[in-house]
């Protein structure tokens, strides 16, 4: 695809949806294939190409092999299975007629030298193939996912173009059905003896924070790379921006202040008031439990007292009776005599 500069901005426009099914089969591929920490896998995304956006709704891995040559600079050699990949499409539809090619994946974490030979073949399919970098690692911040279109750009002093990748944007998107079933997944793998309803909600939380921190950091070196003139203005990210701190709340005003604060108290003391209700009511079903304890321990005692008692008695009446026996056989030899 020869792009020019006004062409390749529109197709960075292109906003790539990927669902979660489509993460859970990577990460299952990725886990179940890759022997060393530098494999990694590949497979073909299926969905609906709707042009302004891309919505990747299911994939399916592809026998690939990879070398990607030693550090003395030796081209990477790879192999890909297209056979297999045709034998796949013509059984997707026959299931799904409604999910078609749209591009590819793989779990890099990065663009490989061998990334535009492999989309080149899978222009032999469609001819716009979307790539998507699927990192399977646990991340701390961000999605991960990241998109891209193969392009040809035009050199403005007419040398001959040169082909490379342009990013696009990317994002996770579900249907309700969908996040029940990852919902419900997670509740599946989630190992509750360990980890409580209150640690899970700290971490997420935490998590949240890390991801924010992260585009703030972000914001500020965009900011300070512009100010210093090594970035061209982007008054779309401006008025982004602009909308972000006109939602933040007054703080220099005197009575936003102390609402500020009065706000933060409330929800700070209804918290406090959870966590003292659900302390006291663990300490009463604590305390229950000990009496319980205590009372099935003392009948316990009392029963096997009971028994001990019946056992004693039934000895005495046997002693009375043998005793009995032997003084009637004395008085029998008695009357013999």
């Amino acid at each position: 695809m020869t792009a020019t500069t006004d062409e390749a901005l529109a197709l960075s426009a292109i906003q790539v949806q990927v669902h979660p099914l489509v993460l859970l089969s990577v990460t299952d591929h990725a886990s179940r294939s890759a022997t060393g920490a530098r494999k990694r896998v590949l497979g073909v995304l299926l969905g609906q190409d709707n042009g302004a956006s891309i919505n990747v709704a299911n994939s399916f891995a592809v026998p690939f092999e990879e070398d990607e040559g030693g550090a003395d600079g030796a081209k990477s050699t790879w192999f890909l299975d297209h056979d297999y990949i045709e034998s796949m499409m013509e059984m997707s539809k026959k299931v799904t007629a409604r999910e078609k090619m749209v591009g590819w994946y793989h779990t890099g974490p990065r663009l490989r030298a061998s990334d535009l030979e492999i989309n080149d073949l899978m222009k032999r399919f469609i001819p716009r193939p979307v790539m998507v970098i699927v990192d399977p690692r646990s991340r701390d911040t961000g999605i991960p996912t990241d998109a891209y279109f193969a392009v040809e750009e035009i050199k403005e002093d007419g040398t001959a173009t040169q082909k490379t990748f342009t990013h696009v944007p990317s994002s996770i998107v579900a249907e309700e059905s969908e996040e029940i079933g990852v919902e419900h997944l997670l509740r599946d793998i989630r190992d509750t003896t360990t980890v409580g309803t209150l640690s899970t909600r700290v971490s997420a939380q935490l998590s949240s924070l890390r991801g924010l921190q992260s585009r703030l950091v972000e914001i500020r070196e965009y900011l300070e790379l512009v100010v210093a003139g090594k970035l061209v203005v982007n008054h779309q990210i401006i008025y982004n921006l602009q909308d972000i701190f006109n939602l933040l709340p007054d703080i220099d005003n005197a009575n936003s202040d102390a609402a500020i604060k009065q706000s933060f108290s409330v929800a700070n003391n209804d918290q406090m008031l959870v966590v003292y209700l659900s302390s006291l009511i663990r300490a009463v079903i604590a305390l229950h439990a000990l009496v319980d304890n205590r009372a099935e321990n003392a009948r316990g005692e009392e029963e096997g007292e009971g028994a001990g008692g019946d056992k004693e008695k039934e000895e005495k009446e046997k002693d009375k009776g043998e005793a009995a026996a032997g003084k009637e056989k004395k008085e029998e030899k008695k009357e013999k005599k």
